[in-house]
């Protein structure tokens, strides 16, 4: 699996994330573009530290203050998606299409998964009279296949 996404693939994202800014009637700064840009990039879901760490050569003036406090921001205009982990740590990804996510326990992996007949399934009874759901996700949480192999 390659650490980052085709060009054409990070332009067609960039391309979307702008007007979605507007739209939501935020500022287009640098410091904004270049969060996303980095996490459009990242394969790896990272975490608002591993993603200050990786902007600093480019942002020497970056806190890490910005960048968690921009990642709250696009997540709550539904610009991106935090995957929640076992760990209290967030990790944040800018694809937010329909999929899921399974978790290794041991070296933190996340890997994306479609699965259309979840997505597909009714919702069961008790919740079908909770209200309004927006968004229908599994995680499942267990060993990567290296992990696995490794005895742990």
């Amino acid at each position: 699996m390659s650490s980052k996404p085709d060009q054409e693939m990070l332009e067609k994202k960039m391309a979307e994330f702008e007007p979605a800014c507007r739209n939501a009637g935020l500022k287009l700064t640098h410091q904004r573009l270049e969060i996303f840009r980095e996490l459009a990039q990242a394969l790896d879901h990272p975490s608002a530290e591993t993603l200050h760490n990786r902007l600093r050569r480019r942002l020497p003036t970056l806190s890490l203050d910005t960048v968690y406090r921009t990642l709250a921001i696009f997540e709550k205009h539904r610009l991106i998606n935090k995957v929640e982990t076992v760990e209290s740590q967030g990790r944040y990804e800018a694809d937010i299409g329909r999929h899921h996510h399974a978790i290794c326990r041991l070296c933190g992996a996340i890997t994306d998964f479609s699965w259309s007949f979840f997505d597909e399934a009714q919702l069961p009874e008790v919740v079908k009279g909770w209200g309004r759901v927006d968004r229908k996700s599994i995680t499942l949480h267990g060993l990567c296949r290296k992990c696995a192999h490794s005895g742990a």
